[in-house]
């Protein structure tokens, strides 16, 4: 008698799919970093992500979500990250940092209200984020951040990102930076250097 192969009762890719919001809000810590992936697909889930994000004890997933909303990328997505910027805890505050390196131009509006915080460590952070804009657009910010800056280490953040992507108009700030913190020998160095990096032409991959 031949062998009757008997067919699969139904073909495993036609399998619905659990739905993602539900996985994200009621699933363990797998489920929910696969549904943050899945979520990132489209921008509308990004008020979904953020509501996740609120309540999310795992790092791992908070991660996958942070990442879902870089990946959508938009002024809206970088609003709902902007205030965990501003966590205690320095292992929750790189993470909205990565985040914003990878969506630098929907941060750009924000960037002005995060370098006049009150708080040094967001300015500090804040100069981390404009490392990752367009050469012309982080000498433009910074150069304004360095001409009224009271903070010696704020200057140096700012410093440092503009001895890697500074372009001339930096270099009368860079004079009068100097000048105000003459006494503080670490910056002063530190000034010295970007200005002759800048002046040498420091290779610099990022467009103008």
């Amino acid at each position: 008698m031949p062998l009757i192969r008997k067919g699969p009762d139904k073909d495993a890719s036609s399998q619905p799919k659990p739905d993602a919001a539900v996985m994200l809000a009621t699933g363990d810590e797998d489920q929910r970093w696969a549904a943050a992936r899945q979520l990132a697909l489209a921008p509308k889930n990004a008020p979904l992500l953020g509501e996740a994000l609120a309540r999310e004890k795992s790092a791992r997933v908070r991660e996958a979500l942070f990442t879902a909303l870089a990946q959508i990328g938009t002024e809206d997505a970088a609003k709902i990250v902007l205030p965990y910027l501003q966590q205690a805890d320095a292992a929750i505050r790189t993470q909205p940092l990565d985040a914003f390196g990878a969506m630098p131009q929907a941060v750009l509006p924000h960037i002005p209200s995060l370098l006049s915080s009150s708080d040094r460590d967001i300015r500090l952070l804040a100069c981390e984020i404009v490392r990752h804009l367009p050469a012309a657009t982080a000498t433009e910010i910074l150069s304004r951040l360095l001409e009224g800056e009271a903070d010696a280490n704020v200057c140096a953040a700012a410093v440092e990102v503009l001895a890697e992507a500074g372009q001339p108009d930096a270099l009368p700030v860079l004079a009068a930076c100097a000048r105000r913190f003459a006494g503080v020998d670490f910056l002063v160095f530190a000034i010295d250097l970007a200005a002759n990096r800048i002046r040498g032409g420091a290779p610099d991959a990022r467009p103008a």
